[in-house]
């Protein structure tokens, strides 16, 4: 949290309740919504806080590199540490099992779009769809 804390106020900002419930929340949830997060700050023996507040602190630390996001579906962003975006997701189609792969996973796939299309591309931001091993074996029988 120290490191929070610095990275916050070398942009000229505080750690306000709100922003340190909401990095708890981030915290303790590891890969959350931001209806999920303003639930678990509800919980947490503070005041309510409006999700609105919930978005404008997730932005804000977004910004600062504090807290990423993916989309593990068509709804909501799910936010986690970005200490913790060294991964990619893997969300099964059948059952919604999200499951991690290390980001090395994906090197042949970044190369070959550098290597025929000169595109960079970032695969900590995307999940990857398809069906988990249980799901694909159910298929099979």
């Amino acid at each position: 949290m120290q490191d929070i804390v610095a990275t916050l106020r070398a942009r000229g900002m505080r750690m306000t309740p709100q922003r340190r419930r909401v990095i708890a929340a981030v915290e303790e949830l590891g890969h959350a919504t931001p209806d999920a997060l303003a639930a678990t700050v509800a919980r947490d023996g503070g005041a309510a806080l409006p999700l609105s507040t919930i978005y404008r602190n997730l932005e804000a630390l977004e910004d600062l590199g504090i807290v990423t996001h993916t989309h593990l579906n068509h709804r909501s962003p799910t936010y986690h540490l970005a200490e913790h975006a060294d991964h990619l997701h893997l969300v099964c189609l059948g059952c919604g099992t999200v499951t991690e792969s290390a980001i090395g996973d994906a090197d042949a796939f970044v190369g070959n779009l550098l290597a025929r299309h000169g595109f960079v591309a970032d695969v900590k931001h995307m999940a990857i769809h398809g069906w988990c091993a249980a799901c694909s074996q159910q298929s099979r029988q």
